[in-house]
């Protein structure tokens, strides 16, 4: 799906303090220490909107919004005077 994020997680920069899966029922699962456990599903819409509140609000800063791969960019050499 073109232009949808997903959720990520800095593994190290967790805490297990479960607020993203309080704030995201719908899209975070915790496994049994309180460490999340999400799906890649892309996000779009409400949902997203969601996952952006989730992000600002993580204690120890563990979730980003990762963007979809944009076109690479054009890598031609600059002409020489």
């Amino acid at each position: 799906m073109a232009g949808a994020h997903s959720l990520g997680i800095d593994r190290i920069a967790c805490d297990g303090y479960g607020l993203c899966a309080e704030l995201l029922p719908e899209l975070v699962d915790l496994d049994e220490w309180g460490y999340p456990i999400m799906g890649s599903a892309p996000l779009t819409g409400k949902a997203l909107g969601h996952a952006r509140r989730a992000v600002a609000a993580c204690p120890v800063l563990a979730l980003r919004l990762d963007r979809p791969p944009g076109p690479a960019p054009d890598r031609r050499p600059a002409p020489r005077s």
